[in-house]
């Protein structure tokens, strides 16, 4: 499967609408997303059950701000709308693999959970930060 080309007006749609979702955060101009380049295709080749999608950050900045890119290139997975892994450099094929392995291993009842659980935290603690400023 090749892979598919993220902007703004379809991101939501494409992310939204599949289950498990690898994203390369990339530029033309960057050396090593060019290594990460057919690391990538081959590996969207060998699992043709998700979805491979890239964002080119120089034509699409606003995307690359909202999920505070910083370092090119950058591998995002997303698993039921939940960013379950984000790393910036270029990872041998092996590694990809492996970190595909992982996600794919991932119970994403656990991952709601923790997710849960950690907003509840933050709104405890946003609570209680108004209330001793009152």
């Amino acid at each position: 499967m090749s892979t598919v080309e993220l902007t703004k007006e379809n991101f939501d749609e494409i992310v939204s609408g599949n289950d498990f979702v690898l994203i390369d955060f990339w530029a033309e101009w960057c050396g090593p997303c060019k290594q990460f380049g057919p690391v990538f295709e081959r590996s969207s080749e060998k699992h043709g059950d998700l979805v491979f999608a890239k964002v080119n950050t120089e034509k699409e900045p606003e995307l690359a701000a909202a999920f505070d890119i910083s370092s090119i290139p950058t591998l995002m997975i997303v698993r039921q709308n939940i960013a379950v892994f984000a790393q910036p450099g270029a990872l041998p094929e092996a590694a990809l693999e492996d970190v595909i392995g992982q996600a794919r291993a991932l119970d994403m009842d656990e991952v709601r959970a923790s997710v849960a659980e950690a907003q509840a935290q933050q709104a405890q603690g946003r609570s209680g930060e108004q209330a001793q400023g009152e």
